[in-house]
């Protein structure tokens, strides 16, 4: 029997790669310059075990992590509390910006992200965005997660 009640809603590996693998949007926080979190959302790709996504070089998010590499990353669902389910994941990046990098990731984000379009179409799309875009690749170096379903509805 688990210990405490962290241990009772922890997900296994395979629960954490299934649920991040059933979501959508990936919200990402970085450290602006005054030491504030800056929170975005975006659409996301698993790719060798890794978060990755792609965004426009110039946004804030990305000058953020060029002065500070550290990043948190937060999936989640649930409407209600005994639903709640996340995993939260804290570590550094790799920026990408050379534009056949950036094409691999983009496309594997808009394939992942778009399954009913030709993926010689999102192909096209990922190809002209490159140029203007920086691939992030996430490396957890910690893990959280919660799933407030295994609690059976007791508090």
């Amino acid at each position: 029997m688990a210990s405490n009640r962290r241990d009772l809603i922890k997900m296994t590996h395979e629960e954490r790669v299934a649920f991040i693998d059933s979501q959508k949007s990936l919200q990402v926080a970085t450290i602006n310059a005054d030491g504030t979190p800056h929170l975005t959302t975006l659409w996301f790709a698993v790719v060798e075990g890794d978060i990755v996504f792609e965004t426009f070089t110039k946004s804030q998010k990305i000058k953020n992590l060029e002065r500070d590499p550290r990043i948190a990353c937060l999936v989640e669902d649930g409407e209600k509390y005994e639903q709640l389910r996340g995993v939260q994941l804290n570590g550094t990046v790799e920026l990408h910006t050379d534009p056949d990098i950036v094409h691999g990731y983009a496309a594997q984000v808009m394939k992942r992200n778009n399954p009913e379009v030709p993926a010689e179409l999102l192909d096209d799309a990922a190809l002209a965005m490159a140029a203007k875009r920086t691939a992030v690749v996430v490396k957890a170096d910690n893990v959280v997660s919660w799933d407030h379903r295994k609690l059976g509805g007791t508090y």
